[in-house]
Formats: structure tokens, sequence, C-alpha cells
């Protein structure tokens, strides 16, 4: 019987352990990447044609303890190397030294060499070794003074399985790559989801296993052609893993990336290796990653961003594997990745985890369990009407169609208190609704607020824009997850169309975080999502997807209509005037000129499509492109306005200009500028929606300063403080 030793990389010696017991051998981890087990020549064949995670299968000659080099020369010398070795056999050494005495491994290796070919020469009674005959590679390895002499029966690694003739960027190895499947919960006949593919390699590995295809069938061993093995036992061995092939998967195993060169060699690697039918590859983004099947796997290896520049790139798509993978409820998950706080990153604990090492990097794989096969979990629908759903004409419940309550998706999912509230907010919604539902009809407002945090722990505000909804999230903390929290929201979006009778398409969501100096018009999105709606006879283009803002602020709906009916045949400067809206009523108000004012070129196009939407042009009507400060600097004594509208942001701090905007400290300021462009007896609208704003009314040379809050903020607005805003006379 023979001692064999099967090596592999740091993490994963469970995995060749198990791989071993499955050929029938009892095995058992000696060490870091070390697995020993006895067998005969047979076991050496079967070992090296079935281990999919193992490195080498050596043979274990002997071990001892070499304090010197005499000890370490003579006993390896008295080793029976002729029984592995003929004359002619060609015998490299290599040779490694940790926490031993003999610390020079070129040293080490030489005395070896010479023992092995004094044993050989004696024992084979000839006068040189031209070794130029089968490989033998033997290794002597030192540890705290204790040899191991090995001789390696595999030759090149066994993560060269022979079908990635082609490397592409970043490859994993064979052997990693089959023990991250073995690892997870994968099975043939289940889903599996590589979103990171590249040249294919985890796909193919899953393929491999799934059609039982022995890994060491396409290439060949040193140990192959030693005389003490060569022949049938291999030819045996081959055949028999040959016989045990399984028929092709019916379900593809699938990888996906968005590099097309790299799919073109994985689908060139899967051909090599014998899987092309089992395997399905797809050039789709992580973001779109989605699957109608039910209880599989995802094994992922995402970018690791190690050069300089890249590592915020790849935090970035970490943050966002969260609310990917909650499309994926009934399935697990597996990541293999390099970001030491990645649990952190995405907001989750996993189930387990191990350390592994991807070539020198350190690595861990997180593993995050999925329901068990048959189990559903609760995720979107309130409790009531899943309970609603599952009854049975008899009245009973089918238990197999009812979700299990406490099986909880990988990712997302919800809980009973997550029902509460969305009961709750769908029952403040509908009641708001029949309230305000004559609206359109009799006072002919179309746009107006239904719900503004009425409900503490649903933090939403909620308008509706003719037949859209449009729902903004306000920061407040709560113990979801991330992905958790982005099954709550979907769920109040759905409720929120429901309620309204509006298409779920129809309803737009955003997150509105605290201002913390900066504009507060920043945009979230590119989809630009437009539509167009009425508000006092008027028109007015709002755009639902990529601001938080649409462009059209509901809440001055009234300011608007004041400043519509002291416009006629006055002069009109509106400053901040970001879309615009301000100056179409002015217009409309048949004022005898309206100058509009704003920095963002994309606000000025806007107000000027409001205009044309509203049948308004020619001289009278003048766009500026200029910080509001700017303007009236440039503006002569003469210059003056009748009617001045000023609603400016709280902060600003436009890359564009060197200037910060702190309505606070400026505003002060800024209305004594404008108060030298007024006419006497003009009025200036000023408001501002900063909570904690206070009127500097001692340092504004004005003849009258009234606040008209109350008047000014809609019946629609629970918050009554949604802005401030006064009248000033000249």
């Amino acid at each position: 019987m023979l001692q064999l030793l099967a090596t592999c990389a740091f993490g994963i010696e469970s995995s060749v352990r198990y791989e071993l017991i499955q050929l029938g051998y009892d095995a058992r981890i000696v060490g870091p990447g070390r697995v020993q087990f006895d067998g005969d020549e047979r076991a050496i064949a079967r070992a090296n044609l079935w281990l999919r995670t193992a490195d080498r299968v050596l043979i274990v000659v002997s071990r001892f303890t070499a304090g010197d080099f005499d000890a370490l020369f003579e006993t390896t010398k008295a080793l029976p190397w002729e029984a592995w070795i003929p004359a002619n056999g060609a015998f490299p050494v290599r040779g490694r030294s940790r926490h031993s005495r003999l610390t020079s491994v070129p040293a080490v290796q030489r005395s070896v060499k010479r023992a092995i070919v004094d044993r050989l020469m004696s024992a084979h009674k000839v006068r040189q070794l031209p070794e130029d005959g089968p490989l033998y590679g033997v290794e002597i390895a030192l540890l705290n003074d204790e040899a191991t002499l090995t001789i390696d029966t595999t030759g090149p690694s066994l993560h060269k399985r022979g079908y990635r003739q082609f490397v592409g960027r970043a490859p994993m190895k064979e052997t990693l790559a089959a023990a991250l499947v073995q690892l997870s919960f994968w099975q043939a006949g289940r889903p599996l989801i590589d979103p990171f593919c590249g040249s294919g390699t985890i796909a193919i590995e899953a393929a491999l296993i799934g059609r039982n295809i022995a890994p060491g069938l396409q290439r060949d061993f040193p140990a192959e052609f030693w005389p003490r093995l060569a022949g049938k036992i291999w030819n045996e061995e081959r055949e028999a893993a040959r016989a045990t092939i399984c028929p092709p998967l019916n379900e593809r195993v699938m990888g996906t990336d968005i590099d097309a060169d790299a799919l073109r060699l994985a689908r060139r690697h899967a051909e090599a290796a014998g899987v092309t039918d089992d395997v399905h590859f797809q050039q789709r983004s992580f973001a779109d990653l989605t699957s109608k099947r039910e209880y599989g796997c995802v094994i992922a290896n995402p970018p690791y961003g190690a050069r300089l520049g890249e590592k915020e790139e790849v935090a970035s798509l970490h943050r966002t594997i969260p609310e990917v993978l909650r499309a994926l409820p009934t399935w697990s998950h597996y990541i293999l990745t390099a970001q030491p706080e990645f649990e952190k990153l995405i907001g989750k604990t996993a189930d387990r985890r191990r350390k592994l090492f991807n070539g020198r990097i350190e690595c861990t794989y997180y593993q995050f369990h999925g329901p068990k096969p048959g189990v559903r979990p609760t995720t979107v629908k309130p409790a009531i009407a899943e309970d609603a759903a599952n009854v049975a004409p008899n009245g009973s419940h089918d238990l197999q169609k009812r979700p299990d309550r406490n099986a909880r998706p990988a990712f997302g999912g919800m809980t009973s208190k997550t029902h509460e509230q969305a009961e709750l907010f769908r029952s403040r919604l509908s009641k708001r609704a029949r309230h305000l539902r004559r609206w359109p009809s009799k006072r002919d407002i179309h746009c107006y607020r239904l719900y503004e945090r009425d409900i503490p722990e649903v933090p939403l505000v909620v308008d509706r824009y003719e037949d859209h909804v449009h729902i903004v999230e306000y920061e407040r903390p709560h113990e979801r997850d991330v992905a958790e929290h982005a099954d709550w929201l979907d769920l109040m979006r759905t409720v929120a169309g429901e309620s309204l009778d509006v298409d779920t398409r129809q309803v737009f969501c955003k997150h509105k975080g605290r201002q913390r100096d900066k504009t507060q018009h920043e945009k979230t999105d590119n989809s630009g999502y437009e539509i167009v709606v009425r508000e006092g006879g008027l028109r007015f283009v709002v755009n639902l997807t990529d601001y938080v803002d649409t462009g059209l602020f509901l809440d001055h709906r009234i300011a608007r209509g004041l400043v519509r009916d002291a416009s006629r045949e006055r002069r009109i400067l509106n400053l901040f005037a970001y879309t615009g809206a301000f100056s179409v009523y002015a217009a409309k108000g048949f004022a005898r000129s309206v100058t509009t004012v704003d920095w963002s070129t994309t606000y000025l196009d806007w107000a000027r499509r409001n205009f044309s939407l509203n049948g308004l042009g020619g001289e009278r009507y003048e766009f500026v492109r200029a910080d509001a400060r700017e303007f009236l600097d440039g503006l002569s004594s003469r210059e003056e306005y009748d009617v001045v509208v000023i609603d400016p942001p709280t902060f600003s701090n436009s890359k564009r200009t060197e200037q910060v905007w702190d309505v606070q400290r400026d505003h002060a300021e800024l209305l004594r500028a404008v108060l030298r462009h007024t006419s006497r007896g003009g009025v200036i609208y000023f408001s501002t929606n900063f909570r904690r704003f206070q009127l500097d009314e001692a340092g504004i040379p004005a003849r009258s300063i009234h606040e008209i809050s109350r008047q000014t903020v809609p019946e629609d607005f629970r918050n009554r403080r949604i802005h401030r805003c006064w009248v000033l006379e000249k």
C-alpha cells in the first residue's frame, strides 16, 4: 500500500478530502494544502483522472528528521529509489525549507540529488544516468527539521485540464472554480449563473461536474509512462471514467459578462471541454441579471479592482449586489472577492465565509443561503392577500403553495411589519384620493400632493401628475438592509399604484438624502421620461425620472397665481428661475416684459420649452444664463423691474462658479441688490424652503415686508411649512 499526498491551494483542503472519500479512500488533512491518503498503483491513476480541486498527486517516499546535511544525505541514499526510478529516468529535484536548520534550498536540493544518484547508480549497476527517460519529479520539503521526500505523479498542475488553450484577463484556475461549485448548494438539475463569467471557467467546471466528466480525461500524466505503472491500469481507469459520463444537462449552466471578447473565449473553451450543449454564454451586464427559474445558485467572482483608480469603481459595483440579487428570491448566492469590507459595503452578513486564494490574492468566499427547494419565501404580497390566495375551495389552506413565513430570501424579503406598514399606507392613500378626486374637474387642478410622510414609518412624499404618480423617499432610520429596503420600496410603489388606480409603470420612485452643501436640483437618472401637465389653464413639461424635483414645484401653485395677477403691464424679473414656471404665469398675466435668469442652460432650455408649449414668444421674453448676483451687478442704474420673483436654493456650490450660495447668509445682500433695481412701488416675492430660515428684516431697506406663507401653501400640503414666502415693497 502506498502513502499518497494530494496538494491543493490553501482553503480547499476539505474539498479535496471529500473528493478522495467519494473515490473510496480514507483521506485526512495533514497540513495547509496537503491531504494524505493510502492506495495502490490504481489509486494514482484514479486520483489524477478524477480530482477536480487538487493540484498534484505525490507518492510519499519517506519522512524523517534531517537536522544536518549528513543525516539528509545518508537517509535519502538509503531509500529504495530504484523501485520507482529506472536507470534512464529523469528526476529533477525541487525543494523548500521552512523553520528548519537547513535553510539553503539550493544546497538541500544538491544533497538530495547526489544521494539519489549514488543510490541509483549502485542499484542499477551503471556508471552514468542519462535522464532521458520518463519524468519523476522529486521534491524535498523541510518543515521544523522534518524532511518529506515525494515523487510527483502529475506533472503540470491538475488545473491544466487541456480545454483552455487561450487565457483571458484575470483568469481563475480550474481547480479553484471547481471548488467554488463544490462548496455551493448547486447540483445538476438546478439553475446556475455566473454573472461575471469572463472566459467561462466556473460555468465549464460546473458542467463537467454535472455531467460527471473526469477532469483529467483530456491530458497525459508522467506516471502513465513509468514502467511500474504503464499499461492497462491507466487504460482501464480512462475507460471506466468514460463509461460514467452522464447525458447532457437538462438545465444548462449560464455564464454572462459584458465583455464580448471574453465570451468568445468562453465558447471556445466550452467546445474544447466537450460541454458546448451544457453551457450558455450571453452578453449582459450584472445590473440586468434575472431568471425565471427558481432555487438556483449564483456563483460570482466580481472584479477585484487591484489597479489604482479602480477600487472605488469596484466598491460601487459591490454596493449594487444586494439590489440585483434580490430579483432571485429563491436562489442561493456565492461570491468570491478580495474586497476586505465586502459585508459592510453590501450591508449584510454572510451565512458562511471561507478564506481562499485566487492565485496569490487573498480572498473570501461569501455564502448567502436561500430557501430550500420547494419552500417559497414571503416576498411581495401582503400577508392577508397571501392567505386569501391560498385558501382552497373547501376552505382549507393549500400548504404546498402557501409561502413559509420563516423562509427568507438570501437578499431582500418582507416581514409582517412591512406588510402592516403597506396596509396603513394603502388606507391613507385611498382616503386622500377620495378627498381630492374632484379637484381635476371642479378646480382644474391636475397635479397635487396626496401624501406627505403622514405615517412616520413610511417616509414618502406622493404627488399626482395627471395620470402619473411621483414618489420621493426621505431618509429615516430603519432596520432593513439594502435589499430588504429595496423590496420595501417596491411594495410601497405597488401599493401606491393600486390605491390610486394608476399603472405601476407610471409610478416613479426616487430617494432624497439630506441636503449637504449641494444644489437642490441634482441629476439622478438619464431616462428622460417626460409628460405635459396642466395647471391654472397652462401647460408645463415635467420630468419624472431624471431629477428629484420634477420641474414644477407644486407648493408654489398659489404663489404663481399671485404673480400672474400682479403682472399686467409690468416688467417682471425671475431670478433663480429653474424651469421658468413663474415666468410663464407672468407672461400669461399680460406682463410688459419677462426676464428669466438661471445659471443652468438645461433649465433655461426647459423654460423656453414651457414658453413655447403655451404659445409664448417674442422680444418681450428674455432668457439670461447668469449667476443671480452677477446679473444684478451687470445692470445699469436705470434698469428697473416692477415685479421680482426670487426662489433660491438653500445651498449652491456649482463647479462653474467660485461663489458658494447660502440662503441664510446671503439673502439680505441679494435683496438689497434687487431693491436697487426695483421700481418705486414695485414688489418682490421672496420664498425659501429652508426650515430654519430667519429673514433679516433689519438689513433690508424695504418700505414694507409681509409674510404670506399661510396664504401661499396649498391645502393639499399637510406640511404648512413646506415653504415660507414674503412680499417686499420698494
